[in-house]
């Protein structure tokens, strides 16, 4: 059913019900660290639940998203489905609704299935974190990719002081439908190096990396030499791209601290309290090299 872009109101508390369950959902999900870290969260606040996480194909996600209302589940959504289940939602944030993909949800006590966004949170403290603290004025965004993420990233640009984003994608058509939505920060590019050119922030929004043979987003060498990269994908040890970045001088992290964040906004969300953020990384095994 579509979703209704009302804000909360007394009618539709912007407030879970009692969580029967805690479930991440995407297809594939094995290679996720959210179980992980979140799992930790909860036995540090004494919270008498387990998260876990559900591989669901996308023809078997409309089943599965009544299934988990009917048992008040919460959780969060990856790939690929964040831009079904914000569809599916009978309420979705003002922030979800601007992004058009939800990573996190939750069922009230009417049975209504709610959608947020904390992607766009932690893609701006990442962002933050790369550039020691604050985003500085001006910057330059080469933007990979088209999907939900990227328009997260989109929306975290619209708070940055004046930033301008040039967005590639390997279908224009999609790049043209994501930029027309943020039309004063955003506009599409035909060519990788379009994008690149002059870029002071890079940032892959693309699944590139999350396989170790998968080709490189972008070579090093065809970024600016004052070029700093937020590569949105993680894997164990950070991503082959982040690495070859360093080895070129420049700054570069990969999602990890993006995931965190976001998840410890979800947390708030579910149950009105921060999380232990250091519990969350001790249970990843620390902060990566250019964390802080």
């Amino acid at each position: 059913m579509p979703a209704t872009l009302a804000p909360p109101s007394a009618a539709q508390p912007d407030v879970p019900s009692a969580i029967g369950q805690l479930v991440l959902l995407g297809h594939p999900v094995a290679h996720s660290l959210s179980p992980r870290f979140q799992n930790a969260a909860l036995r540090a606040a004494g919270i008498p639940l387990t998260y876990r996480a559900a591989d669901v194909a996308p023809h078997a996600l409309p089943g599965v998203l009544d299934a988990l209302v009917a048992a008040r589940a919460a959780g969060n959504v990856t790939l690929p489905h964040k831009e079904a289940v914000a569809a599916r939602c009978d309420l979705r944030t003002p922030l979800a609704a601007r992004v058009g993909a939800v990573n996190t949800y939750w069922c009230t006590l009417d049975g209504a299935l709610w959608g947020d966004n904390t992607d766009v949170a932690g893609v701006d403290a990442s962002v933050r974190q790369l550039f020691g603290g604050r985003v500085p004025a001006g910057q330059r965004v080469a933007l990979l990719g088209a999907g939900g993420s990227a328009a997260a990233v989109l929306a975290a640009a619209e708070s940055w002081p004046d930033a301008r984003v040039r967005v590639w994608s390997r279908t224009r058509e999609r790049a043209d439908a994501l930029t027309q939505r943020f039309p004063a920060v955003a506009h599409a590019v035909d060519a990788l190096a379009d994008a690149l050119d002059r870029a002071t922030l890079v940032v892959n929004a693309t699944p590139l990396g999350i396989r170790p043979d998968d080709v490189l987003p972008a070579p090093p060498a065809a970024l600016g030499t004052d070029a700093a990269v937020l590569d949105l994908v993680y894997r164990p040890g950070e991503t082959r791209w982040v690495h070859a970045v360093r080895a070129s001088g420049r700054r570069a992290i990969d999602g990890l601290p993006m995931l965190i964040a976001q998840g410890a906004a979800s947390f708030v969300r579910w149950f009105g309290v921060a999380p232990d953020t250091e519990a969350m990384w001790a249970a990843v095994g620390g902060r990566p090299a250019g964390s802080s």
